[in-house]
């Protein structure tokens, strides 16, 4: 038997799963999104009002801008915040064991659910929460800070809170792959510490920086309950439209969200990936 033909018959069980769990569901989503509805029922059909509705309407570009906001905002502060503990925990920690110790300790916060760490932030950050009593207590303020809960502020501390993990695992794994030979070769030829960082260290690690970007930008974009609960339902973003649709039984129109959503994650995927070929560079 060809190589080729064992090759496939062999890959045959995971096509069958993707196929089943992943391309048929989008498939239906994307049938669905084209039916029409009314107050009472839904019927299938072939006709573009969901897109027209969606593509006309102000209200569609807002909610997608603060999507995109909040995504970008989020990857910026993650970037930052997971390079730089990527960058201690693989340079600066010496031992392979204090190494495993403090990357377990940023898992800690994963042994809860999500709804649980992001909702511990509504009573720290509230009108009379801990934020706001510590800054009084300390003459800083004469009276509470309001913008620090239910306001963007709130929902993008949320999202660093949740997904920075998501940064700093892929670039830690692909820092610890960097041959540290040349690290040293760099500063033996009198490079500087930021140099070192700037010509080696972050075009060594842009595949795993690709990675997390992926990560924190598909979650934050995909995200509802966070934007819900952290901005006191005052705020919205592409993952709260569809989730308002689906409460009121209007499939089609969340269908349509939904598919427009996929396509504009797939279009920053695309973009992300022109910089590096990640399959290449691993």
């Amino acid at each position: 038997m060809p190589d080729a033909v064992t090759g496939w018959l062999l890959s045959l069980p995971l096509v069958l799963v993707l196929a089943f769990f992943l391309v048929l569901p989008i498939a239906m989503i994307v049938v669905v999104s084209f039916w029409g509805a009314t107050e009472f029922s839904i019927y299938p059909a072939f006709q573009f009002d969901n897109y027209e509705f969606l593509l006309t309407s102000p209200v569609t570009y807002q909610v997608f801008f603060n999507t995109i906001k909040y995504a970008v905002i989020t990857w910026a502060i993650t970037l930052v915040l997971g390079f730089t503990i990527a960058h201690f925990l693989a340079f600066h920690v010496r031992t392979q064991t204090w190494q495993i110790v403090l990357f377990l300790l940023c898992t800690i916060p994963f042994w809860t659910s999500n709804i649980i760490r992001m909702i511990s932030w509504i009573p720290f950050l509230g009108r009379n929460g801990i934020a706001n009593s510590a800054l009084i207590s300390m003459g800083v303020i004469d009276e509470p800070l309001e913008w620090l809960l239910f306001s963007d502020f709130s929902v993008i501390l949320a999202f660093v809170h949740l997904y920075t993990l998501f940064m700093v695992v892929p670039i830690f794994n692909t820092m610890m792959r960097i041959d540290k030979s040349l690290i040293e070769a760099a500063y033996d030829n009198g490079a500087t510490g930021f140099q070192t960082l700037t010509n080696v260290i972050i075009p060594l690690t842009k595949p795993g920086i690709m990675i997390g970007s992926i990560f924190v930008v598909t979650l934050v974009m995909g995200d509802f309950i966070t934007v819900r609960f952290m901005s006191g339902s005052q705020k919205a973003n592409v993952g709260r439209l569809i989730s308002n649709d689906v409460a009121l039984l209007q499939y089609p129109s969340a269908a349509a969200t939904a598919v427009i959503l996929l396509i504009t994650v797939l279009l920053v995927i695309s973009i992300l990936l022109r910089f590096v070929d990640i399959r290449k560079e691993l």
